[in-house]
C-alpha cells in the first residue's frame, strides 16, 4: 500500500524530496515565496505546487492524504535569528492543527530548529513543543519526537534538526526511531568540485574574489594543481578553525554562515579586532580574536554547492543571503 502525502511550507522540497524516495505519493504542496515555488516546479513538473499564503488557504484547498509535512518557519526560534518568542510566524504551527482538524490524516510530521523545545510560548509559558503537542493531542493524536544530527543520515554537515510526529493510531511497541550511520564527509558532495575547478554545473559560477573587511586575497603567485580548501569566511569568533576537511562534515551549512574556498597560500590565525575605531564593533568590552583568512584567491561557494551541502537537486533564482 502506498501511503500519500501533502506538503505545507514546502519551500525548496527537502521534506517531499525525502518521502517521495521514501515510496510515498505526493499530491499537494504549497509555500508563499515565488522562487521556492518555481524551484519544486523545475525539479518536480508532474507535482502540484501552490503558491499562496497558508493563512488564507481553505481546508477545501487541501486534498486527503495519509500525511500533512510541515516545515513552517524557523526563523522565530532559530539561533540563526533574532529568537523572538512573540515572532508572529512561531504561530504558524497552528495552520497545522487547523488543516488536521479537517483533514484528519493518519500522520503529521513536522521539521524545525533544535530550539523549538526550548523556546517558550510568551502566552502560557510552556516551552513550545509542549504547546504544539498538546493541541494535536486534543484532535486524537499521539505523539512523539526526537533531535537528529544530520551527518549521520547522509547530509555533510553536523547540524541537528528537530522532528516531530503525530500518529491518529498508537504508535506500536516496536516503534524505534531510525539509527545513525557513520559521518558523511563533505567530499562526497563537493569532492569533485575541488579537484575539478572547470567542472560545468547548473547553478555553478564560481568567481574568484571574494570581497571581505577581514579576509585578504592576496594574489601571490601558486600552484594552479594545488587543491582549494573550503573555508567558513563568517562567524570568526568561532572556536572552530575555519579551514575545513573534506574528510569530515562540516558544521552547519546555513543562511547564517558563509562559506567558500581558498586556494594557494593559505593562512588562518587570529587577530584582535580594533574595537575603538574598527568598524561594526557589537561588543567593545571584550578582547577576542578573531580568525582571518589570506590566501592567494578567495571565492565564496555556488549555490549549487550550498545545494549539495544540503543535498538539494538545484535551486532557481536562489540567493543563500536572502
Amino acid at each position: 500500500m502506498v501511503l500519500s502525502f501533502t506538503s505545507l511550507f514546502s519551500g525548496a522540497g527537502g521534506l517531499d524530496l525525502g518521502f517521495e524516495m521514501a515510496g510515498f505519493k505526493h499530491l499537494y504542496a504549497i509555500d508563499i515565496d515565488s522562487w521556492s515555488v518555481k524551484t519544486l516546479r523545475d525539479n518536480r513538473p508532474d507535482w502540484h505546487v501552490a503558491e499562496a499564503d497558508i493563512r488564507e488557504l481553505s481546508e477545501n484547498d487541501l486534498p486527503q492524504s495519509d500525511v500533512i509535512l510541515a516545515g513552517f518557519p524557523c526563523q522565530g526560534f532559530s539561533l540563526g535569528g533574532n529568537r523572538v518568542e512573540s515572532d508572529e510566524r512561531n504561530f504558524l504551527f497552528q495552520e497545522v492543527v487547523r488543516m488536521a482538524k479537517s483533514k484528519k490524516p493518519r500522520f503529521i510530521v513536522i521539521e524545525n530548529v533544535l530550539n523549538l523545545r526550548t523556546m517558550k510560548d510568551p502566552n502560557s509559558g510552556l516551552p513550545f513543543v509542549e504547546v504544539i503537542a498538546e493541541q494535536f493531542k486534543r484532535l486524537g493524536y499521539h505523539v512523539k519526537h526526537h533531535i537528529f544530527k544530520v551527518s549521520g543520515f547522509g547530509v555533510p554537515q553536523t547540524r541537528r534538526r528537530f522532528i516531530f510526529i503525530a500518529s491518529f493510531d498508537r504508535f506500536p511497541n516496536a516503534f524505534h526511531w531510525p539509527m545513525p550511520e557513520l559521518d558523511t564527509p563533505a567530499k562526497v558532495y563537493l569532492g569533485d568540485i575541488a579537484n575539478n575547478l572547470s567542472i560545468i554545473l547548473p547553478n555553478h559560477t564560481p568567481q574568484w574574489g571574494f570581497k571581505s573587511r577581514v579576509h585578504q586575497e592576496t594574489g601571490e603567485a601558486f600552484d594552479p594543481a594545488e587543491v582549494p580548501v573550503p573555508c567558513r569566511f563568517s562567524r570568526t569568533g568561532s572556536d572552530g578553525h575555519p579551514v575545513r576537511s573534506l574528510d569530515t562534515p562540516f558544521p552547519a551549512i546555513d543562511t547564517a554562515t558563509i562559506w567558500g574556498w581558498a586556494q594557494g597560500n593559505v593562512i588562518a590565525e587570529r587577530k584582535h579586532k580594533d574595537r575603538v575605531n574598527g568598524l561594526f564593533v557589537r561588543n567593545p568590552n571584550i578582547d577576542l580574536k578573531l580568525w582571518r583568512i589570506s590566501a592567494s584567491r578567495l571565492r565564496s561557494f555556488t549555490a549549487r554547492e550550498y545545494a549539495r551541502g544540503a543535498n538539494f537537486p538545484r535551486f532557481l533564482g536562489f540567493s543563500w543571503r536572502q
